[in-house]
This record gives structure tokens, C-alpha cells and sequence, in this order.
């Protein structure tokens, strides 16, 4: 069943204010005069309500409770195969969470923006290699279009400092090009998942939240274990914090919507847009200063959407590869 493009931009507009919003209360989070708040606990609950919301979509959509119980215990606790299956993007992003920190470690800000931003045309390339998709040549010229332009609006030149890092280039560029790789694999796996079975949007969503909280509990362990038993798991938590927590959560399953009814490549769209709304936001709310560099971005960005967005072949669902020669797959429309 197609779904209408109104709905499809109504999607895409509602991602983009929620993850414009969280970048800005983020932010607020981070520099408030209060105590700053575990991120690895904060990411670990987001997963929790995640979860939660989820359960509740699917007992309204089931329609009782008796349904719910029993789709619950068809599709989670009977199925541990596709519990497996939706493993793999849960510890996939944790991945790419842990190479993106080592590989700001090893670079300098300005490096690492620039490079991190091929993950936007590596998912465009995942999108073909694995969901035999075309692509036109306007579409790949949009793609490599708006990379650039969230570069120039994450652009922050280069500042001395006195203190003397050491880095390691080399291990820097190895970081992020596996982190790269993850952000392109993952997200790409998920829509394939999504979009090759019947099984109800929330089920899948239930089944990787439930790894994802394995995944994250670990990472809270293994980050900050010592921490939390000293000074609790909910240390510096504000209502602020919360609100952030809260709009991660809905940005979390918002995303998934945006997933299972576009792709991937529009989700990086409205990404790059919510950079430009959440800078536009900083400049009223923290003084944020606008750099010519910036308004360049952001003009990039804007354009890369509206080329993007240009009358074209359906992208948003998958393709039988009998159908298609590997030929066909790389070839312009």
C-alpha cells in the first residue's frame, strides 16, 4: 500500500522539530548551572521508555490485553531468532557510538565533522548494495550536496590550545571510517528488516529495545560502573534531563515511523535540517553567533532537500533481486 507523500512529509517535519528541540534542551542540559547527569544511565532509560511506549502502541493496536499478551509471546519470548536479528543493529550502534569517541579523540573537531559526514553517502550506498534501490544521478549529486552542507554548518574553525594532546591519526581515521561503515550498515539493516515481513512495526521495535537495554546496561557498567554505585543511577538527574530523556524517546520511535514509511536517506535529510533548526534555536536562546560558513551550509542543505525531493522513482520499498541485475542497481534511473 503506498503512502502518501503528505504523510510522508508530515513524518519527516515532526522527526525534524523533535530532533531540533532535543539538540537544543541537550545542550541546556549540559551547560546549566547543575549537576551534570550520567549519559550512559540517561541513554539505558531512554531505551526502558522506549521500550514501554512501545508496548503500549502495540496493546492499543492489538486491541486488548489477551491479543497483546499473546503477540508478545509470539514475537519475543517464542522467537529468540528474531530477537538475534534486531541484536545486531543494537550492538552495531554501540560500535559506532565507541569508534565515533576514539576517533574525536585522536582527531581534531574540525577533522572529525568533516570526515563523520560520509556517512551520509555511505548510506546511500547501503541503501543500494542491500535493498536494490536506483538511485539517479540528481539524487547522488543531492546526497554528496547536503554532506557538504552539514559540514559547513557544523564547521567551527580550528582554535590553539596550550595543552598538548597526543593523537594518533592514523587509529583517528581508522575510528571513523568503521564508525561510518556502522551508521550506514545498521540503519539500513533496521528498514531492511522493517520492510521485508508483515511482523507490526512495534513488535520490531519491541524486539531490538530489549537488546538495546542489555547493550546499554553494559555500556553503563563499563563506562561509568564505579560511578553509579557510588552516587546512584539517577546523580545530577533535573527535570530538564528528563525532558531531554523524554524527546530522545519519542525521537527514537519517531525515527523508526520514518524508517518503515520512507528510507534511510530521506532520515538523513530531515537530520541535517534539524542541525540548521537547532542552530537557528541556539542563536535566540545562547548568542549563538552566525558564521558565513554557516548561512552557506544551510543554503546547501536547503537545496540538497528540494533536489532530493524532485518527482522520481519510488524508493521506499524493497525490490525483488531477481529483478534487478547488479548492473541495474548502480545504474541512474
Amino acid at each position: 500500500e503506498n503512502v502518501s507523500l503528505l504523510f510522508k512529509l508530515y513524518c519527516l517535519t515532526v522527526m525534524t522539530l523533535v530532533a531540533a528541540t532535543y539538540t537544543v534542551a541537550l545542550r541546556y542540559t549540559r551547560t546549566a548551572e547543575t549537576e551534570l547527569y550520567f549519559s550512559t544511565t540517561a541513554v539505558c532509560i531512554t531505551e526502558v521508555i522506549k521500550l514501554f511506549l512501545s508496548v503500549g502502541i502495540l496493546a492499543k493496536e492489538t486491541g486488548s490485553l489477551a491479543r497483546l499478551i499473546t503477540s508478545l509471546k509470539e514475537n519475543v519470548f517464542r522467537s529468540p531468532m528474531e530477537l538475534l536479528k534486531l541484536s545486531v543493529p543494537s550492538l552495531v550502534y554501540a560500535l559506532q557510538n565507541n569508534m565515533a569517541f576514539v576517533a574525536l579523540s585522536n582527531l581534531d573537531a574540525a577533522v572529525y565533522q568533516v570526515t563523520y559526514q560520509l556517512k551520509i553517502p555511505c548510506t546511500a550506498l547501503c541503501t543500494v548494495l542491500m535493498l536494490n534501490r536506483t538511485l539517479s544521478k540528481l539524487q547522488w549529486f543531492s546526497v554528496f550536496m547536503l554532506c557538504g552542507g552539514v559540514t559547513l554548518v557544523q564547521w567551527k574553525p580550528a582554535q590553539a590550545t596550550k595543552v598538548q594532546v597526543e593523537q594518533n591519526p592514523w587509529l583517528g581515521f581508522g575510528a571513523i571510517a568503521v564508525a561510518v561503515l556502522c551508521s550506514g550498515f545498521a540503519g539500513v539493516y533496521f528498514e531492511k528488516v522493517l520492510k521485508s515481513s508483515d511482523t507490526s512495526l512495534w513488535v520490531r521495535n519491541i524486539q531490538m529495545y530489549l537488546s538495546g537495554i542489555v547493550v546499554t546496561l553494559f555500556g553503563v557498567y563499563m563506562s561509568d560502573g564505579a560511578q553509579v554505585l557510588e552516587k546512584g543511577f539517577f546523580y545530577g538527574y533535573t527535570y530538564y534531563v528528563w525532558f531531554v530523556i523524554f524527546l530522545a524517546s519519542v525521537g527514537g520511535l519517531y525515527t523508526s515511523v520514518v524508517v518503515k514509511y520512507t528510507d534511510n536517506i530521506m532520515k538523513g535529510f530531515s537530520a541535517a535540517a534539524a542541525i540548521v533548526l537547532s542552530t537557528v534555536a541556539s542563536v535566540i536562546l545562547f548568542g549563538l553567533q552566525i558564521t558565513v560558513t554557516f548561512s552557506l551550509g544551510a543554503l546547501l542543505v536547503c537545496i540538497s532537500i528540494y533536489l532530493y525531493g524532485l518527482p522520481r522513482q519510488d524508493t521506499t520499498k524493497i525490490q525483488p533481486s531477481e529483478t534487478t541485475s547488479s548492473k541495474e542497481r548502480l545504474a541512474p534511473v
